[in-house]
């Protein structure tokens, strides 16, 4: 059995469940808006024996945790309480309770997680991923994590205007592209000191990369940034053409340091390839896309994922 966690209509989750069925492998999609109102999770644990962790899914089907071969950790949805708890502290006892309960039973399941929930949460910090990726030995981008508005307008300065800002994190209630910082928005960068923000220099580039990682393979793809609309953040182009690309060979190897580092099976990486030959680091997204990318660089991206959920065997150091 392969579970795959995320929410009904991913299109990412519903292509790798029908290749998935296509090879007669069992698999199913886990849905954790269900818990607990609708999805059941057991954990016993008999005195001389192994324990046992269940699933009982809304249709009555029932998973043996030590039989699920892997998880792809592919958008895992927030636990949903039930309505009729309508006491504040009362819900937020429930969601604690709910989370604690779930958490310590997927760290003490012993299969292949892509990713395993503890590594994909904390890799999902940029402030860690720029330290760690450093460490690997990538170039990174002169960057700042304020919410003091001094060291903010000294950041600018420094940089004669040439800075961008982007969240930490992307929701999809709050989705926010990078965006360059205008004059305009500096005049009011007192708001600074209400929320952390990160300020990075702006990168000028001739292509933007996507490097998709899969266990132990890598696949590398490059958007030439000419043929960009907005080039400050590459996302907001969707219909541009990636080419499979060759990395040399010190950047590869960094970049299976930090995945080691970050104790990820699967990451979706992005840099920016300078006009001087010099691949900078961006960032990591333990749940990153690539459909987008593999439709238009041909490169076998889902038959890896596939592959690699199929064999069950982690290639990284567990949590």
């Amino acid at each position: 059995m392969i579970l795959v966690s995320s929410a009904p209509g991913d299109g990412h989750a519903e292509e790798v469940l029908a290749k998935l069925a296509e090879q007669g492998a069992p698999c199913r999609l886990l849905d954790l808006s269900s818990f607990p109102q609708h999805l059941a999770l057991t954990a016993r644990y008999p005195r001389n024996r192994n324990p046992r962790f269940e699933l009982r899914f809304p249709d009555g089907a029932i998973v043996d945790l030590a039989e699920v071969r892997a998880v792809w950790w592919r958008r895992p949805q927030p636990y949903r309480i039930a309505a009729e708890i309508t006491d504040a502290a009362m819900r937020h006892f429930a969601a604690s309770e709910t989370a604690t309960a779930a958490a310590g039973i997927w760290q003490a399941t012993t299969c292949l997680w892509v990713n395993h929930p503890v590594n994909d949460a904390a890799a999902a910090h940029k402030p860690w991923q720029l330290a760690t990726a450093r460490s690997a030995g990538l170039t990174i981008p002169d960057t700042l994590i304020t919410n003091d508005p001094e060291e903010a307008r000294s950041f600018w300065d420094a940089h004669s205007g040439n800075v961008v800002y982007k969240p930490f994190r992307q929701t999809r209630t709050a989705w926010r592209e990078t965006r360059m910082l205008l004059p305009e928005d500096v005049s009011g960068i007192e708001a600074v000191h209400l929320a952390p923000v990160l300020f990075q220099e702006l990168i000028e580039g001739v292509a933007d990369l996507r490097v998709t990682v899969i266990g132990d393979e890598l696949f590398a793809a490059a958007a030439v940034l000419d043929e960009a609309g907005y080039a400050v953040d590459i996302r907001f182009n969707p219909g541009i053409g990636y080419q499979p690309h060759t990395l040399p060979d010190e950047v590869v190897i960094a970049i299976f340091r930090l995945m080691r580092a970050l104790g990820l099976e699967y990451g979706a990486i992005d840099l920016r390839l300078t006009a001087g030959g010099q691949y900078v680091f961006f960032e990591v997204n333990p749940a990153g896309q690539f459909l987008y990318v593999e439709r238009s660089s041909g490169q076998p991206i889902t038959a890896a994922l596939i592959a690699h959920l199929l064999s069950g065997k982690p290639t990284r150091v567990g949590p």
